[in-house]
């Protein structure tokens, strides 16, 4: 234990620290949509609708679909249409992905294990979060194609209107914690008591279950996954913004949307289950390396419970229509998200 310690206390160049950073965070991102891509859209799913298909593959429980599916991407002719800008179609995937690369660059496993502690980190996150809409807007525009053109215009739309209660939910919790910081939310949530009881802590979500509901609904609306998924409508768009994208391009979009899942899902299980903390208080005594060790563990199995949650929306709800759609953010989730505020700030003063 000294000697794993020693190697953590290692002095290296800031210069070292980023790249090393950047680089897990990199690997990250993709490993993250395999592992949501595999557990719900293939398993769970399977499981769910009887799908036998998923389950063949390789023999034991359809362990070869992934796989098979990644070399298939790959394997694929890169086809751009004759009238597309070239340059702005090859680039849209890249700016999808990237937004989900950023919002994990703020998100904490450990007490050290992160890679920027920003004090304005939950604003941070939300705020390059939404940078995906431009990257789905250029994929739209750059097709040439007017289902694409229209499932992009319905895209932005979405998250324009979803974009508020997702804020607004996260108001409540900073209220309540008194920072934007999310190791402070975390800590806040591992330090506070329950009646004089501090026996689990806090967890946001026992006082904040409004901001949880709202954020997961919000959150859903973001991925454009059902029952908010207007903007790829199969019946009506064909794939919408993603209609002449094919091969690896394709994929970089399924990273995007899997990996901004989980990151989804890492926040909501920081702001709301006490993120890296453990349920039962601090056995370690305050030890940062013993965190270190078992919070991403920990992070992990709050973030599969979050994701199954949204995961088992997916596979349940019918779609929305696109009034429905824009009438639920505009005329009930973003009053409900106000008034949870007032409450919260009530409270915060009074108590």
């Amino acid at each position: 234990m000294n000697s794993l310690s020693s190697l953590l206390a290692t002095d290296v160049g800031w210069g070292t620290t980023l790249t090393i950073k950047t680089l897990i965070v990199l690997g990250i991102v993709p490993l993250t949509a395999l592992i949501l891509g595999y557990t719900f859209l293939l398993k769970m799913m399977s499981h769910m609708q009887s799908r036998l298909g998923p389950m063949d593959p390789g023999g034991f429980h359809g362990w070869f679909q992934l796989i098979g599916d990644g070399i298939k991407f790959l394997q694929k002719e890169d086809i751009m249409p004759k009238q597309a800008d070239r340059r702005v179609f090859a680039l849209a995937p890249a700016v999808v992905v990237m937004s989900t690369f950023l919002v994990f660059v703020v998100i904490p496993a450990g007490p050290r294990i992160v890679v920027a502690p920003l004090d304005v980190g939950i604003f941070y996150a939300l705020a390059v979060s939404s940078l995906s809409v431009v990257g789905v807007l250029m994929a739209g525009w750059a097709s040439a194609n007017k289902y694409a053109l229209l499932g992009a215009l319905r895209a932005a739309a979405q998250l324009i209107a979803y974009e508020l209660p997702l804020v607004l939910a996260v108001v409540g919790v900073v209220v309540q914690a008194g920072t934007m910081n999310l190791q402070g939310i975390v800590a806040y949530q591992m330090d506070a008591e329950i009646f004089g009881w501090n026996g689990i802590g806090l967890p946001l979500i026992l006082t904040q279950f409004v901001g949880f509901a709202l954020f997961m609904i919000a959150a859903q609306a973001e991925l454009t996954q059902p029952p908010f998924d207007m903007p790829v409508a199969e019946s009506e768009l064909v794939a919408g913004y993603m209609v002449e994208y094919t091969g690896f391009r394709f994929l970089f979009f399924f990273i995007g949307e899997f990996g901004t899942a989980f990151a989804f899902s890492a926040l909501a299980a920081t702001m709301f289950l006490g993120g890296w903390g453990l349920p039962f208080g601090d056995p370690f005594d305050g030890d940062m390396l013993a965190f270190d060790l078992v919070g991403p563990a920990v992070l992990f199995a709050k973030v599969m419970f979050v994701a199954f949650l949204m995961f088992w929306a997916r596979f349940t709800y019918p779609r929305f229509r696109e009034d429905q759609l824009q009438a639920l953010a505009w005329k009930w989730l973003i009053p409900i998200a106000l008034i949870n505020i007032l409450v919260t700030g009530v409270f915060k003063v009074a108590f």
